[in-house]
């Protein structure tokens, strides 16, 4: 059995308010380039402290019903100890807790093997810090 590894970085800017945006795309890209048809394992990753991938439904309210669920449950206000940053700015770096900074996906005949609804997506609460990298990295 043979095994190959290949990674590449995507470049997204957020903008300043908190976004789920939808890589979906661009991972499918990506394997077209380098499965080669083949099965694998999709590492997505996030290098930040205040950011992470989720496989969720988009488009249908559910990007937006997940950035509500987390300012309840993290809301942008002054309890936070981490207090650099914009108001409530601490919450962000308790988010990769919740929603991690990484996935690793089945890849069947050179194509992500999800399901019917899901997406893979990038939740960043961080306003203060618009340029963000993902990293695809394929093993097959």
């Amino acid at each position: 059995m043979s095994t190959a590894f290949t990674t590449r970085t995507l470049d997204l800017t957020t903008g300043t308010k908190e976004t789920v945006a939808d890589i979906t795309d661009d991972c499918a890209a990506f394997l077209r380039e380098v499965a080669n048809g083949g099965d694998g394992l999709l590492n997505v990753f996030v290098p930040h402290a205040t950011a992470g991938i989720a496989i969720i439904e988009t488009g249908a309210g559910s990007d937006d019903d997940l950035l509500a669920a987390l300012g309840d449950l993290l809301p942008a206000d002054d309890r936070w100890r981490h207090q650099h940053g914009s108001r409530g700015h601490g919450r962000d770096h308790v988010l990769p807790a919740f929603v991690p900074p990484h996935a690793t996906l089945p890849v069947i005949d050179g194509r992500l093997a999800l399901g019917t609804w899901q997406s893979v997506c990038f939740v960043d609460t961080n306003k203060d810090n618009p340029r963000r990298q993902v990293r695809l990295s394929f093993l097959g």
